[in-house]
């Protein structure tokens, strides 16, 4: 599969992630056949987090793939922590430590690739985010570190204190939830697309090179479903089964290859546990669409131009 560079973290990652939260829903043989099938067509990089299946995900997933030092050099592992159940959200250092190691544990691994901060937490301490990063990084045990969900500012703060790169940024983002995108279409104008609601956070990590890591690439609203054959978005639907059409390819396909097509390199996170799905998932990173089915596509989603 085609790669890119993962912020200024110098490893060369494939262009699309394989997202592991919905791992636990499969079988012992449908968890094994999915990972061998990721693993045939080049998609070696998995993004976890502690909080998917209360941990379970990481340890189904260590399992299934029959992790050994061997097969450890051939994937790259992402995980997230921070979130804490009863509580919210926990970036304190000993927290941190310790999430680290139960990903450890349940991954079988000795180091995680890039360790992600999961969403903002309001009481971090920035100090103790890079004092618990610079343990983990001199002990060998989590190698590249990133965020998700947070704006320019948070970004800023952390960065401030942590003495290496973040490398990535996990942020909600779809044909349907594109505001990051849109936003820039509509500058100093009255309407509500012109509204800044993430402190300009698309342009602010392609300026800090830093990776943006679409989750629900498929999803409209905040987990309301899937657009894809949705009576909601008749025309999107119909703009894009006939692009798809265009290449020989399924509309699945097209989705990725749209956000693919954006010139600020984005990795998506793909969260299907089906393999044919996965495999049209990956078709993208072979397809560049032109400019004009770009807008059109847009356009179809309800975006107004200027």
């Amino acid at each position: 599969m085609r790669s890119i560079n993962l912020g200024l973290s110098g490893l060369r990652t494939p262009v699309i992630a394989v997202g592991c939260m919905r791992i636990n829903k499969l079988s012992r043989v449908e968890a094994e056949r999915f990972i061998k099938s990721a693993l045939d067509m080049g998609a070696c990089f998995f993004d976890h987090a502690d909080i998917y299946g209360g941990g379970t995900c990481e340890e189904i997933f260590a399992e299934a793939a029959g992790m050994n030092p061997a097969l450890r050099e051939t994937v790259l592992l992402q995980t997230k922590c921070g979130i804490r159940p009863g509580v919210a959200f926990d970036f304190s250092k000993e927290h941190i430590l310790k999430a680290v190691e139960g990903s450890l544990k349940r991954l079988k691994t000795d180091y995680i690739d890039v360790l992600l901060l999961h969403r903002p937490d309001a009481l971090v301490e920035p100090e103790e985010v890079a004092e618990a990063f610079a343990v983990l990084h001199s002990q060998g045990k989590a190698r590249h570190f990133g965020v998700s969900n947070q704006n320019p500012g948070q970004i800023r703060l952390l960065q401030k204190y942590l003495g290496r790169p973040i490398v990535a940024n996990q942020l909600q983002l779809s044909i349907t939830n594109a505001t990051c995108i849109t936003r820039g279409l509509h500058v100093n104008m009255l309407d509500d697309t012109a509204l800044d609601r993430d402190g300009g956070v698309l342009d602010f990590c392609r300026l800090n090179d830093i990776t943006i890591q679409p989750w629900s690439p498929f999803q409209y609203g905040f987990f309301k479903g899937v657009f894809l054959d949705n009576g909601e978005f008749p025309k999107l639907n119909a703009a894009l089964a006939k692009i798809a059409g265009n290449y020989g390819v399924s509309a699945t396909t097209i989705v990725l290859a749209w956000l693919l097509r954006h010139p600020a390199k984005f990795q998506p996170v793909t969260g299907t546990m089906n393999v044919q799905r996965l495999r049209d998932c990956v078709k993208a990173a072979d397809i560049t669409i032109t400019r004009e089915e770009w807008y059109e596509i847009l356009l179809a989603a309800g975006t107004t131009l200027p």
